[in-house]
């Protein structure tokens, strides 16, 4: 019998804080052009684009980011179910609900959960692996992907293969263990153990079956999450009170140290989850000199450096081994070797109330984004674009005047009962407490300069009357 399809699902809900200052809560690491030219979520969304292989995917992300998921995905003409996570449960519930949401469309859905922020290379030999997995899969094991190493990383997790299984190039998990200490890590490689890479391809009767074994709260709360969700334009938003009932744990916790039902299948791809800026340095492409550079970067007698610059130019001069990483709100420079330790220095800066551990100078929305120039006591300056079709909400401010600028296309611009157009080199006026509105229905991106001025210039200072984004 033909074996179905497998249901990609990207699991792309993290917010990888060892690569700040790029990656950020406000815009984490999967939706960034962080190796190439495009997001390491869209590059995943075209490795299982092959429709003999696989069915349309699923991705499963946090409210934040549903319309930029569906935004990136339509880029690059890739149509994706998103499925809303409505807070953080870590990767069992997410894995969960997916499963129990493509059990629901498929009772023999073969599933193959992808981190969307993990780069694959050599896309014939992943499509190999797949295929080598799914036979397993589907007499019920729970196959992972294992890396060969190549040094004893104390980051990722390491799996012992056992004995081969009937099918081809699988083999049974004699062990499953989580990210282990220097020595261990050492050991383990000389023993011959493998990476775990955190993708895995099953049956999602049997994940949930696994899980109901081992972890019931989280098997019963994802399954109510997805029979409780709901439509939210055009996305599954699982219902939020049954989703909350998940503990935060894991599915390496969860599931794979547990189970009888490991298989692991060695993938001959190149791979990386990209966790980290020594990560970024081993993936990347090098110059002559061995540095990773990204950006408008000048290099003079540096070897061995990461350099990522986004924007503006960034000079460096006769150093070794260092990882220097510019953007328009903050600079990072630290050895390579404590590329591990950025997730503490965020921690720190959250802990100082520093709005920029969290939040990019440039505000990403449904509608497009916006970019904060310069402030000062009483002013604040946005660059403002607006997408073909977006729209933003109908508004007002207690504590601030506008003055819009439109310098790229066309605005149409509410200001109390009054809507009209204003053209390129025009400007309109939106005085305090006057309810507003901006979109564009144009067919090219709208850009505008807008100057605010008043007392209190904080984003909380909107009061939404209407909303086609439902925020």
């Amino acid at each position: 019998m033909a074996l179905p399809p497998i249901v990609p699902v990207l699991l792309a809900g993290g917010a990888g804080t060892r690569l700040w200052p790029v990656s950020r809560d406000a815009l984490p690491k999967q939706f960034l052009p962080l190796i190439g030219e495009r997001s390491s979520y869209q590059e995943t969304l075209l490795r299982v684009a092959d429709r003999d292989l696989f069915a349309p995917p699923v991705v499963v992300t946090g409210s934040d980011f549903r319309f930029f998921a569906r935004r990136q995905a339509e880029e690059i003409g890739v149509d994706a179910i998103v499925l809303i996570e409505p807070m953080r449960r870590d990767s069992a519930a997410a894995i969960a609900a997916a499963a129990a949401f493509a059990r629901s469309r498929d009772p023999d859905a073969l599933v193959l959960a992808l981190a969307a922020d993990h780069v694959i290379l050599d896309l014939d030999r992943f499509k190999e692996a797949c295929i080598a997995g799914r036979e397993a899969a589907a007499q019920g094991r729970i196959v992972t992907f294992g890396i060969a190493p190549t040094m004893p990383k104390t980051s990722y997790g390491y799996i012992l293969c056992g004995a081969p299984l009937g099918p081809k190039d699988v083999r049974a998990v004699s062990a499953f263990v989580e990210k282990p200490d220097a020595a261990t890590a050492a050991r383990y490689v000389a023993e011959g153990y493998l990476w775990n890479s955190g993708n895995f391809l099953f049956r999602a009767d049997t994940l949930l079956a696994e899980l109901a074994r081992f972890e019931p709260e989280i098997a019963q709360a994802a399954e109510d999450a997805v029979a409780g969700a709901s439509d939210d334009l055009g996305f599954r938003r699982l219902d939020p009170d049954a989703f909350a009932r998940a503990p935060q744990k894991s599915i390496d916790y969860a599931v794979m140290e547990k189970t009888d039902r490991a298989a692991v299948v060695e993938g001959r791809f190149r791979w990386s989850d990209i966790g980290s800026w020594d990560a970024i340095f081993e993936i990347a492409e090098h110059d002559g000199a061995g540095n990773a550079v990204r950006g408008a970067a000048v290099l003079m007698d540096s070897e061995n450096c990461v350099v990522h610059s986004d924007e503006r130019l960034t000079a460096v001069l006769g150093v070794k081994d260092l990882v220097v990483v510019t953007t328009s709100d903050a600079v990072l420079v630290l050895p390579r070797e404590r590329a591990q330790d950025v997730k503490e220095l965020v921690a720190r800066l959250k802990a100082a109330n520093r709005k920029e551990a969290s939040d990019h100078r440039r505000g990403h929305r449904p509608w497009g984004y916006y970019d904060s120039v310069d402030m000062g006591e009483r002013f604040q300056v946005k660059r403002i674009v607006v997408r073909p079709g977006g729209t933003l909400s109908l508004q007002k401010h207690m504590h601030r005047a506008e003055h819009w600028v439109v310098v790229r296309g066309t605005a149409e611009v509410t200001i109390g009962d009054e809507v009209r157009l204003v053209h390129e080199n025009e400007s309109v006026y939106i005085p305090m407490g006057t309810v507003h509105r901006l979109a564009n229905q144009g067919k090219i991106p709208l850009e505008i300069v807008e100057v605010q001025t008043g007392s209190y210039l904080g984003e909380d200072d909107i009061i939404r009357l209407e909303d086609v984004y439902k925020r």
